[in-house]
């Protein structure tokens, strides 16, 4: 491993300060995937930033309805936090899907995101990967892609973003928040992260330097009837090989409103807005939910080993919007 620096920061001008000062230092929280790959070469920091004592680990309402949770408010903590369970049931679900107990306790929010894919070509430094190494190739396109992207992926990158709290978040139009040394600025999470195109190794539209201070959940009635669901492969820590994050507002048998991600299909969490068109305004039964389901995956583009996702997200989709307007009609 490489020698590195350390230093722990207390207020956020200070953090922005020193890696604006070094740009190839990181900032680390709970360290749960930096670590990680600092330990197999693929991350090479010359200095962490510790930035687990900010002052950024609170969940408070907005004036308008909405939630703000802070950058360093842990996995745990959000998943437990009563409001989060109540007005966003799927975002809690979707947090204790992912990773272990003792991991979701040192995990944060702000490091959820920006967490790297899990590819195994990724993260095995001896060898090509666009991701890591530009131009170097993608081997996962002949090689194992079992598990990788069959939607929004290219020739140069068919990696999936592991996270099961950025697809909850991305349906429920979450907006993150951020500082840098020329001030503050907001995101909304589906414009965080880039298109993979031919740059793979550009993940999010971050500028250079910043640090995440929190997120933001605007208000919406519908996300309190959602769901969280992943398929994996095995019953509990491990990562998706295909989830979603759904919300439905039905009344008198049709669908008023309807919010849709999918996770572990795509490089970033994938809005399924093609589909909530297809659902908004239409009966609330399984037939418009499997059209709806079909109308987003005919952008699917399998590999030879990963058409299988076309099949689990469409069952998917069916089952848990079937299992939202069941609960409406209670």
């Amino acid at each position: 491993m490489r020698e590195f620096g350390y230093q722990r920061v207390s207020d956020v001008a200070g953090a922005v300060a020193l890696l604006g000062a070094d740009p190839d230092a990181r900032f680390l929280a709970g360290g749960t995937n930096l670590v990680d790959l600092m330990k197999t070469g693929v991350e090479r920091p010359a200095r962490l930033v510790d930035v687990r004592e900010l002052p950024l680990d609170r969940v408070e309402s907005t004036p308008d309805g909405g939630l703000r949770i802070g950058a360093t408010v842990t996995n745990s903590d959000l998943a437990a936090h009563p409001e989060v369970r109540r007005r966003y049931p799927a975002l809690a679900q979707a947090v204790l899907a992912g990773a272990s107990g003792q991991l979701r306790n040192m995990a944060t929010v702000g490091g959820n995101l920006l967490q790297r894919t899990r590819c195994g070509y990724f993260t095995d430094a001896t060898g090509p990967c666009n991701k890591r190494l530009p131009g170097s190739g993608c081997p996962a396109l002949e090689g194992v892609h079992h598990n990788h992207a069959i939607l929004g992926a290219s020739d140069h990158c068919v990696a999936v973003h592991p996270s099961d709290m950025g697809v909850a978040l991305t349906a429920f139009d979450a907006v993150v928040s951020y500082e840098t040394m020329d001030g503050r600025g907001e995101l909304p999470l589906t414009e965080f992260y880039l298109p993979v195109g031919d740059t793979p190794h550009r993940e999010t539209a971050l500028p250079a330097g910043a640090l995440i201070t929190g997120v933001t959940l605007p208000p919406a009635q519908v996300a309190a009837h959602s769901r969280y669901r992943k398929v994996r492969e095995r019953a509990s820590y491990a990562f998706a090989i295909g989830s979603i994050a759904a919300a439905l507002d039905v009344r008198d048998g049709v669908v008023r409103e309807a919010r849709l991600a999918f996770g572990a299909v795509a490089s970033r969490p994938w809005r399924a807005r093609a589909a909530e068109r297809v659902l908004t305004g239409a009966p609330a039964d399984a037939e418009r939910f499997a059209a709806a389901a079909d109308a987003e995956l005919a952008a699917a583009r399998p590999l030879p080993h990963n058409g299988y996702k076309v099949t689990l997200m469409r069952n998917l989709v069916v089952a848990v919007l079937t299992e939202l307007a069941e609960e409406a009609t209670r």
